[in-house]
């Protein structure tokens, strides 16, 4: 999405969340603004300081949210199927395994 990210997290057992959550968004930004041209000063903000969360007790609720976050895209009117969508985890549950990001295998 143009202005926020939508993920299905399982982290490793002993591992917070929250720790998984702040390496993301740091890499994240550390890598946007150093790809920003080098005349660029200043305090840079890339995320909100806080992400909301939504904790997945069933199987049928990961299922849920993994479609939300699929159908995401459309709603918004960016695109007209998601498949269409770049950065949709959609075409790898589809079968195709050349996808910019990895996913660790789910049934849907």
């Amino acid at each position: 999405m143009p202005e926020h990210v939508h993920l299905v997290l399982l982290p490793p057992d002993g591992v917070k969340l929250g720790l998984v959550i702040r390496e993301i968004k740091s890499k994240m930004a550390r890598e946007y603004f150093a790809a920003l041209a080098s005349d660029a000063h200043g305090q840079h903000i890339f995320w909100q300081k806080r992400c909301y969360d939504h904790n997945c007790r069933t199987v049928d609720t990961v299922r849920e949210k993994i479609v939300y976050c699929h159908n995401n895209p459309v709603r918004r009117g960016l695109v007209d199927h998601s498949g269409e969508y770049t950065w949709s985890s959609y075409t790898w549950y589809q079968g195709e395994q050349n996808v910019p990001l990895a996913m660790d295998e789910f049934e849907l």
